[in-house]
């Protein structure tokens, strides 16, 4: 597939995956792999973590996306007082769901007004990610009426039409993140109606076996590092072949390469998306 075409099928790839899969990385890959098509992008960090440098991006808090929103209405003065006494938190404690609301209205934002060619969000990891897209359903059965109500129902548009907003769903090729990616893709997709890409593996030992020499002793440092490496080879492949059987999705293979860095990765995505 050509790259380009990968990443004009839709505006927003909101990244979800399990801790310590590499999502943010990942996220932060695809952005620059985006820009490298010849495409203006944009990435979304959710976590208020830092943002890796070269990549054009937007630190995005629930604080500040109430603030934002406030100051569009000309309430800069009480946005500022909420965000400073504390009544943000009070506000999240007594309507659960408005903190993902209020980031996933600013991604809407983003979007309609064209920020750029593609928006990637680093999402939450998987389980708070299924919640925060299952948000704007839950508020719109249960507030009839108002700015809040009409808010849910536009994000809903957007997650839902797979020309505006994809998941891509990342995972390492080990037991537990494959079986919560398999879980986490069928949620998003039948439960929730957004479109997934592609699931990225990353992490993945791509060598060829080892041929262990029969006179090499067993018990020697060289033969159990051997094995070690041929297990885990074998337990990657395991895993990718249960993830191809129980997910009807494509992959994109990335390498557990010492340097991964995000251009590495970013080369790496390239490749894979080219491949598919």
């Amino acid at each position: 597939m050509d790259p380009n075409q990968f990443f004009t099928a839709s505006r927003v790839f909101i990244v979800a995956g399990k801790g310590g899969v590499g999502k943010s990385t990942v996220a932060a890959a695809l952005a620059l792999a985006a820009h490298r098509c010849g495409l203006t992008s944009l990435l979304v960090e959710t976590d208020g973590k830092p943002v890796p440098s070269g990549v054009s991006s937007l630190s995005l808090t629930p604080a500040a996306a109430l603030r934002e929103y406030l100051d569009t209405k000309g309430l800069g003065r009480i946005s500022r007082l909420m965000v400073t006494s504390g009544v943000l938190d009070v506000v999240s404690s007594a309507a659960p769901g408005i903190d993902d609301l209020l980031v996933l209205g600013k991604v809407k934002h983003l979007e309609q007004s064209a920020a750029a060619d593609v928006i990637v969000v680093d999402g939450p990891a998987a389980g708070h990610a299924i919640t925060m897209l299952r948000t704007p359903q839950a508020i719109s059965d249960s507030v009839k009426s108002g700015a809040v109500r009409l808010q849910a129902d536009e994000i809903l548009e957007m997650l839902r039409d797979g020309s505006r907003c994809q998941v891509v769903l990342v995972t390492i090729p080990e037991p537990t993140p494959v079986q919560e990616c398999i879980e986490t893709a069928y949620a998003i997709e039948e439960e929730i109606g957004v479109k997934l890409t592609p699931v990225v593996v990353n992490q993945v030992d791509t060598s060829a076996p080892l041929h262990l020499a029969p006179s090499l002793p067993q018990n020697s440092a060289l033969a159990q590092a051997g094995e070690f490496r041929n297990a885990q080879i074998l337990r990657h492949r395991t895993n990718i072949a249960k993830l191809t059987e129980q997910l009807p999705l494509a992959h994109l293979v990335v390498s557990d390469l010492a340097s991964c860095t995000i251009e590495n990765v970013a080369d790496q995505l390239l490749v894979a998306i080219e491949a598919l």
